[in-house]
């Protein structure tokens, strides 16, 4: 029996237990969704936009098993935009803007059962960030499919984070996908912090939908994983608006970080920035493919693509492939990427100030990713990722004292 036919058994089993716990909306695109499964099977390697990443392997070895999604816990901030499984919004917004011909993302549409809303309405500012916190606590292996939808209408003003993390060394297997619409003149900043072990395969897509002069920033920050592979894909809808993506992801042992990112300029007199900064340590593997697409007539964009990596030990890899395609004439667009290893001159010079090998490394590490933390514009959430950044590195270092490399 081949991979996606147990996948596809398994659904059969649980199908009428999906049904009777989940929307009506959710329901009437499970069939569909487990067909464009079995047809297009988990992709390969061959399948371009998933190259730096074994898709089958991942999934296999799991134990495929249904476990029930927990509710995300919110934080104390008691806000009334969130909800489960909001009706009236779910039949708007519900898959309206994810990839259904995607393998990933139509199992996850035949699996989940919940759907954790956000919704603002026109005008409205929310004068505190929303975080949502996922944390893994099971004594059991796991598989979990979830799924997120974030609307902001009109006018509409936010800051969310969503947050990942795990407390145990078992084996979780997730696949999560977040539809994000962001209407005229709404500014959503969103980030994305994963915390979990090297024991989690986590598969999450990132669909966004931008309206006219509205702007998003979003943040995707990998500290602590296993193997992780986000997907963020933002369509400029709207004229004059405009759409940023940073990431920075710290990666050691064998942990494996794929990031594919996709800007769709549609429409004339939008803006996109990206900035993503890797620090792959030991065996670590990193992967970057961000693709800028300006479709025809989609005239006086501007897009600035940036991927910067350190591999700071010569076991690590980092595949790299910025893109542009672009099908207007009067764009102004650039992308480019570098891959080295930390800065001898700057560790002799460290070093020869009295500064230890491993807290100079450390402290170029730091300062390497900061650059990204540093553009995040609230305050206190800078704060803290600086903190936990360096908490990171510095447990590297408490490892690394002693060893040949640093001596």
């Amino acid at each position: 029996m081949s991979l996606e036919q147990s996948y596809i058994n398994l659904y059969q089993a649980h199908r009428e237990s999906l049904i009777a716990t989940s929307p009506e909306v959710m329901n009437t695109m499970r069939d569909e969704a487990i067909g464009v499964f079995a047809q297009k099977g988990f992709p390969t390697r061959k399948v371009e936009d998933y190259r730096y990443v074994d898709v089958p392997q991942a999934f296999d070895g799991k134990d495929t098993y249904m476990m029930p999604l927990p509710t995300l816990p919110l934080n104390s901030n008691k806000q009334s935009v969130i909800s489960l499984n909001d009706e009236s919004l779910l039949r708007r917004y519900y898959a309206k803007t994810a990839d259904s011909e995607d393998a990933i993302t139509a199992l996850n549409t035949a699996f989940s059962h919940e759907c954790i809303c956000i919704h603002v309405c026109k005008n409205q500012t929310l004068d505190r960030p929303i975080e949502l916190t996922d944390t893994f606590t099971s004594d059991e292996d796991q598989m979990e499919h979830k799924r997120v939808l974030i609307v902001l209408e009109e006018g509409a003003s936010a800051s969310i984070m969503l947050r990942y993390a795990a407390n145990n060394k078992m084996h979780i297997l997730t696949t999560q996908v977040v539809e994000v619409f962001v209407g005229d003149n709404a500014h959503l900043e969103m980030y994305e912090l994963e915390e979990t072990h090297t024991s989690c395969t986590r598969f999450n897509q990132v669909y966004i939908q931008v309206g006219r002069y509205a702007t998003v920033k979003h943040n995707n920050i990998t500290l602590f994983n296993g193997l992780t592979r986000n997907t963020i894909k933002a369509c400029l809808k709207g004229e004059y608006s405009e759409v940023t993506l940073n990431g920075c992801v710290m990666a050691d042992k064998s942990q494996v970080v794929d990031n594919n990112t996709l800007i769709r300029h549609e429409v004339p007199n939008c803006t996109s920035h990206e900035l993503y900064k890797y620090v792959v340590d030991e065996q670590a593997v990193g992967a970057f493919a961000g693709k800028v697409y300006v479709a025809e007539g989609a005239q006086k964009t501007v897009s600035e693509e940036v991927n910067q990596n350190i591999c700071a030990s010569n076991d690590a890899r980092m595949y790299t492939q910025p893109m542009l395609e672009i099908y207007a004439d009067d764009v102004k667009c650039s992308h480019g990427s570098t891959v080295g290893k930390l800065d001898e001159m700057a560790l002799f010079y460290m070093r020869q100030r009295g500064i230890p090998l491993a807290e100079a490394r450390m402290l170029l590490m730091q300062a390497f990713v900061g650059q990204v933390i540093d553009e995040i514009p609230i305050a206190p959430l800078r704060d803290r990722l600086h903190i936990m950044i360096e908490q990171r590195l510095k447990g590297e270092l408490d490892k690394c004292v002693g060893c040949a490399r640093c001596k």
